[in-house]
């Protein structure tokens, strides 16, 4: 792969765990967002692992990852830098002695930012901003980076891949747990042309994505695309997280909650007719 943009991303099917072929071929292009669902166990962390290392049938899957439809070079593989996949994990530990400010522009510099020069303040200024549209819990240029909380750090890690990051594929691993701004944070990684997939147990998460991987004992089993059916059944789920959001932010904010939501209406219930009695 040369300078060019990464077009697409191909996995191309091993085996599960009991040694039986998985789904042959699944092709991903820039711009597209595909989750990764499956119980607890069943595979999926070894699947990010495989794209994460382009793996060319060396694993214990026996997957291979092609680019732009050709197997990577090996240089590409194993680079040390600016390597085509960024992954984030579920836990973000900062052990720096650095402000984040000071983080950012760090980063820029490493990931060969042309020229920051002049620039960095408005670049660190972009992450930062980026950052605190995901998180509930605004933080600023001169915070201690390794005093940022979870949700914190996890939404400043993608602000900073989305914005930052050469790397064309992002891996997310149970973005749910952070408490941010789930659309938002995959709108922001879309905006910027990259093939993201996310490992999750989130029907909102997963319902935003195009496409689903279902993972059965350490194999890919099914793909199931997002229908007209289920995004209609999106946006019922996203009133009702956006009122169990409010509900969240008034614990925060140390205010009662004397009164619940009318969950009824959320749902598009019509409460007259119905022949059952409906209870909250």
């Amino acid at each position: 792969m040369t300078g060019a943009p990464l077009r697409s991303l191909t996995i191309l099917g091993g085996r599960d765990k009991a040694g039986r072929p998985e789904v042959g071929e699944v092709t991903l292009r820039a711009g597209d967002v595909a989750c990764i669902v499956g119980p607890t166990g069943s595979g999926k962390s070894r699947l990010l692992a495989d794209i994460e290392c382009l793996a060319q049938g060396d694993t214990p899957s026996g997957r291979r990852i092609l680019i732009d439809g050709a197997e990577p070079e090996p240089a590409l593989r194993f680079a040390a830098h600016r390597k085509p996949v960024a992954q984030l994990s579920q836990t973000m530990t900062f052990v720096v002695d650095l402000t984040v400010g000071e983080f950012v522009a760090m980063h820029a510099r490493c990931r060969g930012v042309p020229d920051p020069g002049s620039r960095m303040p408005s670049i660190v200024a972009a992450v930062i901003a980026g950052a605190n549209d995901l998180s509930g819990e605004p933080f600023g240029p001169d915070d201690a980076l390794a005093e940022l909380s979870g949700g914190q750090s996890r939404a400043l890690m993608i602000a900073d891949t989305a914005l930052l990051s050469a790397s064309p594929v992002v891996l997310i691993d149970e973005i749910e747990n952070a408490g941010i701004d789930r659309r938002r944070a995959l709108d922001l990684l879309v905006g910027e042309e990259k093939i993201v997939l996310i490992s999750t147990h989130d029907p909102i998460l997963a319902l935003l994505g195009q496409r689903r991987l279902v993972i059965r004992n350490g194999g890919i089993a099914e793909v199931i695309a997002t229908g007209p059916d289920e995004r209609a059944s999106l946006e019922v789920l996203a009133r009702l997280d956006r009122a169990l959001l409010d509900l969240r932010e008034r614990l925060r904010a140390g205010r009662r909650i004397d009164h619940l939501p009318d969950w009824p209406a959320l749902l598009g219930i019509d409460k007259k007719r119905e022949t059952t009695p409906w209870t909250p």
